[in-house]
This record gives structure tokens, C-alpha cells and sequence, in this order.
């Protein structure tokens, strides 16, 4: 209780408050806007994101990994719901049957995370995500988000396939002015600034748009809609988009991998047997809650390890304080409605500078790998293949069965995909650089030691 009473562990409470906000607060406002939802229906997703989050990162504070590592709504699975459904819109599918088909394939894939949790399966499954796959998984995953940050930038239309997606010559001037303001201020600016310049571009941005705009979208009068199981769709049966998000599923663990691995070095220990488990197991259940309620599913977020960098902010009682200031701003209802107003072109812009980073963690990764003929191809194949068919337009696809449509069509799945069976299948000796082969494998204590939360 004493430390509850310390104003320092408040403020950097607020910190990791800010941080949490500015990773979340575009994506359910996205989500509607590719589901074609109304202010009305976008605003509980808002407001359930917001306490979801919150209870999410509380409870991995506490109960799961015991770091301060940020449990948010997973920047793959969004990538990747938001492909789906403008390739499911080319098609003719109904966003109804999109909506209902995402729910069973979140739903399995989250209790297949549970299982990966309680059945201890992390560390083995985290050994086939080494140097080139992981590498691999931040370009295509850095490519995949930039393109749907600069759609958003330049005003077209979210998710849905439609001929009227044209270039807003204005909207796409301001977002760039943006961009680039959010750019000098991260990398000029003092810490104590640059670490909140997410937070500021949107403040500043919202304001510009709306004083040279004038949009006339002002806080509805009307009640927003109650929260409701399955808004985005009943379950529905729909086997190439189904199998697509169990897939995906699956990769989302290399998130896990990347978080807890990357704050090894914060707390002095290796992560620990229990800790996957448990970060796993509490995953799988945000999974699954998210499902139920129409929103992006979940994940550790390895954005975390560069806030840790820049605040040393290592305890978890900050943490937990910000992830409870978090879930409280989603209970009240004002503050939902509020930020459903927020231009996605401004939200775009701001995230586009924030995702520029994982150029950055692909590359560290690129060389802990021997550039070796072989190691070129095992790269290369992956990496061109998936921008190549990041590219394509839908109806290339057409001709190709529908099951496997969602799946084949999506290049960042099928990039990290060819990863994998390369890797792991192809495998040559001497694959790493001598100096850092270790680093890449799952290190894990079997004394279970506790992870430090007073540094």
C-alpha cells in the first residue's frame, strides 16, 4: 500500500498509460471503418478494447510473465483481419459470413494458445522461430502495416474492396506533414519529449484536421449501442478463413517469443517454464474473450522492450497502474465516444512513423545470420515472394480454390510460412554467426527462478 502512495510510481503509471493509448487507440476505429460500422457500433468496440486491454495487462503483470511488457491487441492479427476482408470483399463474401468465419478461426486459435500454455509447448515451439524467421516476420509484418498505414494516410477507404478508393489530395498533405513532425520529434527531441511523441502527433494533427476540415461529426446525441456477442457476425463456417486465422494464431506466438525474450537482459534472469506458460495461457483467454466481442486478438507487444529502453521503467507496479487508469477510461462511456471521432488519416500517420522501427528489429536480427549462398536463398525466397504477393491485386486470385484463397493470397502469412519450412526443414550447419548463435535459442531456467519486479 505504502507504494501506491509514492507520486513517482504514479507518473510513470501515466507514462505507460500514454504508451498503451497510442498503440490501441487506432485500431478498433479501423476495424469499424473496414466493417462499414456506424459511430454507434464502433464505439463499445472502442470502449471493450480499452477494458480488455487494461484487464489483460494487469493480470500478465500479476499473474502471467510478471513484466512490464504490454498485453495489446496484436498488430499481426490486425494486418491480417483487415487483408481478409478486402480480399473477401473482392470475392463477393458477405461481411457478415467475414465477420462470423473471423470468430470461429480467433476462437480456435485462442484455445490452441491456451493449450500451447497449460501443456508447456512454448520453449519447443519457440526453437523454430530462429534468427532468418523472425527476421523474416518483422520486415513482411513492417511492409504489411506500413501499406495499410499509407492507405490510410492518403484517405482511401479500410478493408473493403471498392473502385471509389481514390487519393485525397489534402487529407494525404496533412497526414504527411504529420508524419514527419512525429519524425523530427522522435528523433531531435529530448527523451522526456520524444517519448511521447505518438501522443502528441495525434493531439496536434486531430486539431489541424479539424480546424481546416471542419468535419461536422460532433459527439452523437443518440444512445451508442449496448455490447453485444458476435457484433461483427454470428459463427459462421467459412474454411479458408477460418484456417487463415488459426494460421495466424500460430505465428502470433512470435510475439511471445520476442517480448519475453527481448527483456531478458531488463531483469537479470532468462524467462522461466512457468512464465510461457503462463503468458501463454492468459493470451489464449484475451484471444478468446476478444472473439466473442469482435475485437483484434492478443498478444505481448514487442514495441515494449523500446519503451523499457527509453524510460527504465522495469517495475510492475507502474505497469499495472497503467493498465488500470487504461481500463477505467473504457468504463466510462464519454470517453468512448470521444475518440471514435479521431481521423484514421491522422491515426494513420502517426503509426506509420511508430512502425517505421521494425526495419530496425529486422535487421538486428538479419545479422546474427551468416550471409552464406545458401542463407541468401532461405532469406530471399520468403521476403520477395510475400512484398510480391502483398502487390497483387485480388482477383489474380480468383482462379485458385476457395479455401485457400484467404490463406494464399495474404503475403505476410505466406512469407513467414515459406520461413518456417525452409528453416526448419532445409536446415544447414554453421547457420548463425559464431558470436551469437546462443542468443537465439529459448533459454529457460529449470529452477524457476522468479522474475525481478523491484529493479
Amino acid at each position: 500500500m505504502k507504494e501506491l502512495r509514492l507520486p513517482s510510481n504514479w507518473f510513470a503509471g501515466i507514462q505507460w498509460l500514454f504508451f498503451i493509448f497510442s498503440n490501441i487507440i487506432v485500431i478498433p476505429i479501423t476495424i469499424g471503418a473496414a466493417f462499414s460500422l456506424s459511430q454507434e457500433e464502433t464505439i463499445p468496440l472502442i470502449q471493450l478494447s480499452f477494458i480488455v486491454t487494461g484487464i489483460a495487462c494487469i493480470l500478465q503483470a500479476f499473474l502471467g510473465h510478471q513484466r512490464a511488457i504490454m498485453e495489446g491487441q496484436s498488430g499481426l492479427w490486425w494486418g491480417v483481419i483487415l487483408t481478409v476482408i478486402t480480399t473477401a470483399s473482392a470475392q463477393g463474401v458477405s461481411m457478415e459470413e467475414v465477420g462470423g468465419s473471423l470468430t470461429v478461426g480467433v476462437l480456435l486459435s485462442g484455445g490452441l494458445t491456451v493449450l500451447i500454455g497449460l501443456a508447456g509447448w512454448g520453449p519447443r515451439l519457440a526453437l523454430l522461430f530462429n534468427s532468418s524467421v523472425m527476421g523474416v516476420f518483422m520486415f513482411l509484418f513492417g511492409c504489411q502495416l506500413i501499406g495499410i498505414f499509407m492507405k490510410g494516410m492518403l484517405g482511401i477507404p479500410f478493408g473493403q474492396h471498392t473502385p471509389s478508393g481514390h487519393i485525397n489530395v489534402t487529407i494525404s498533405l496533412l497526414s504527411i506533414l504529420i508524419a514527419i513532425f512525429v519524425m523530427i520529434i522522435t528523433v531531435k527531441a529530448p527523451a522526456p519529449i520524444s517519448r511521447y511523441s505518438l501522443l502528441i502527433g495525434i493531439i496536434v494533427g486531430w486539431i489541424l484536421y479539424e480546424i481546416i476540415f471542419k468535419p461536422n461529426n460532433g459527439i452523437s446525441s443518440t444512445q451508442p449501442e449496448s455490447y453485444k456477442i458476435f457484433p461483427l457476425g454470428s459463427p459462421t463456417w467459412n474454411s479458408g478463413i477460418i484456417i487463415t486465422a488459426v494460421l495466424t494464431g500460430i505465428l502470433n506466438t512470435a510475439n511471445t517469443f520476442g517480448a519475453l525474450k527481448g527483456t531478458d537482459e531488463f531483469y537479470g534472469n532468462h524467462t522461466t517454464k512457468q512464465q510461457y506458460r503462463a503468458s501463454f495461457t492468459l493470451t489464449g483467454i484475451s484471444t478468446c474473450i476478444a472473439a466473442l466481442f469482435g475485437l483484434v486478438p492478443y498478444a505481448p507487444y514487442v514495441s515494449s522492450i523500446g519503451f523499457l529502453k527509453q524510460t527504465a521503467i522495469y517495475r510492475i507496479l507502474p505497469f499495472a497502474l497503467g493498465g488500470a487508469m487504461f481500463l477505467m477510461m473504457g468504463v466510462i462511456p464519454i470517453i468512448g465516444q470521444f475518440f471514435s471521432l479521431l481521423p484514421l488519416s491522422i491515426g494513420s500517420a502517426v503509426l506509420f512513423v511508430a512502425y517505421l522501427q521494425l526495419l530496425g528489429s529486422s535487421w538486428n536480427f538479419f545479422k546474427e545470420v551468416e550471409f552464406s549462398t545458401m542463407n541468401v536463398y532461405r532469406l530471399g525466397i520468403p521476403i520477395f515472394c510475400g512484398i510480391i504477393i502483398m502487390t497483387m491485386p485480388e482477383y489474380n486470385f480468383e482462379s485458385l480454390p476457395e479455401t485457400i484463397q484467404p490463406l494464399i493470397s495474404n503475403g505476410l502469412l505466406v512469407g513467414i510460412s515459406l520461413s518456417l519450412i525452409m528453416e526448419n526443414v532445409f536446415k544447414e550447419k554453421n547457420n548463425f554467426r559464431k558470436s551469437v548463435s546462443n542468443d537465439m535459442q529459448v533459454k529457460v531456467s529449470d529452477e524457476g527462478n522468479k522474475t525481478q519486479t523491484g529493479r
